[in-house]
């Protein structure tokens, strides 16, 4: 009953008057860009890198706050930098140098230099930026936990053994989900536009809901058994892991081997604090009982807004720390209706676009990040399921 009441509900919003005042919104913002947005750029980069080296200063000893830290500016520089950079964010605003616009951001050579991690630029770029925020909580949507967590969800799946696998996926998914499946998603959809670019050019968004798979997309490169998994090992996982854990503790080897021994052990607890916390955060973001799934793709940009908010949730936040900690995603519904901007414009637009969700009922959902991961938890368990809704307008459906 409640998804069928919040499916009329969806139908029923005034699809073109919400659409022209999110635009309006969204054209004040564009107006207002200026250098203080390059500024909060600034303070995210100093704080993401001053985690990180803060971190390994302490890390040739036993120190857990060491690990802590170089997690906390691991994340920070994906989510507080690369994110927003590589989504455009950047591009337009006043007195930004070409290395944080997204034609230079992690291009080439200089992804050793701004974003060396597990997943390669390109194809997170490609998974996120595209097959994601355009099909976010649809079918089609290459991250939909509820969908891709079928397995830990099946009924006859041990409760013991469902906290043990998800504990190890939150302590690994970077390396285990997320780099695999964004690297198969850019490998086929170059496949695809390289043996027939006409459907490319028809459909440059290619979906990965039809895939056959076990788990995941990603699957098919986990094991260097065949091309595409070799070279997913040498672009990707092998030149995070030799730096990370290979370059980067041998600097310490001048303090002694038990420098060098702390460093290693410091790293690998960073990697895991590096998983677990933007998996506490992200996650969560378009799960939850009280979010909609989508069967069909958007057909105006009017139900396009309208899914964004639906299907996606925000936390609370405020402050530049609080903000930060949560890698700006606890405005979550803000940066999914204009991905292009800059994260200081999504704390700004936050309350107006909630006033103009709550004007024409448009569903806003703002918790703390706790329940919002209980939220997630539950969908894992199997104990719940997201809400089935179709955004057509009445007047179409």
């Amino acid at each position: 009953m409640l998804d069928q009441v919040g499916a009329r509900s969806l139908q029923a919003i005034d699809y073109k008057a919400f659409a022209l005042d999110v635009e309006a919104l969204h054209a004040r913002l564009k107006a207002g860009l200026g250098p203080a947005d390059y500024r909060h750029l600034q303070k995210m980069v100093r704080w993401s890198r001053g985690c990180t080296l803060l971190g390994y200063a302490m890390a040739w000893f036993p120190n857990p706050l060491a690990a802590l830290l170089i997690g906390v500016g691991n994340m920070g520089r994906w989510a507080t930098v690369t994110h927003p950079v590589m989504h455009r964010g950047y591009d337009a605003v006043p007195g930004v140098p070409p290395r944080y616009t997204s034609k230079r951001y992690a291009r080439g050579w200089r992804r050793y230099l701004d974003w060396l991690d597990w997943l390669h630029p390109d194809a997170w770029a490609h998974e996120h930026n595209q097959l994601h925020h355009y099909h976010t909580g649809q079918r089609d949507d290459p991250d939909l936990v509820e969908r891709n967590a079928w397995f830990i969800r099946h009924p006859s799946m041990p409760r013991p053994l469902k906290w043990l696998l998800v504990g190890l996926l939150m302590a690994t998914w970077k390396w285990s989900y997320y780099a695999p499946n964004t690297f198969w998603a850019l490998k086929q959809h170059r496949r695809i536009r390289a043996q027939d670019p006409a459907q490319a050019r028809a459909n440059p968004l290619p979906t990965m809901g039809t895939v056959k798979r076990w788990l995941i997309p990603g699957e098919k490169v986990w094991l260097p058994v065949s091309a595409w998994g070799l070279e997913y090992y040498a672009r990707c996982v092998l030149p995070y892991a030799l730096f990370r854990f290979g370059l980067v503790p041998a600097l310490f080897l001048p303090l002694g081997t038990w420098a060098w021994a702390c460093v290693l052990v410091n790293s690998l607890l960073a990697e895991v604090v590096a998983n677990v916390l933007p998996f506490v955060t992200i996650a969560p973001n378009h799960t939850g009982e009280d979010l909609y799934r989508f069967e069909g793709s958007c057909a105006s940009r009017a139900e396009f807004y309208v899914q964004q908010a639906a299907g996606s949730v925000n936390y609370h936040g405020g402050s530049d720390l609080q903000d930060f900690l949560l890698g700006y995603l606890n405005y979550q519904i803000e940066h999914h209706m204009w991905p292009d901007l800059p994260l200081l414009k999504y704390r700004q637009a936050a309350p107006e676009l909630r006033a103009i969700c709550d004007r024409h009922g448009v569903p806003y959902v703002q918790e703390s990040v706790f329940r919002r991961f209980g939220q997630l938890w539950s969908i894992l368990m199997g104990d719940t399921r997201m809400r089935a809704a179709d955004t057509r307008p009445a007047a179409s459906a």
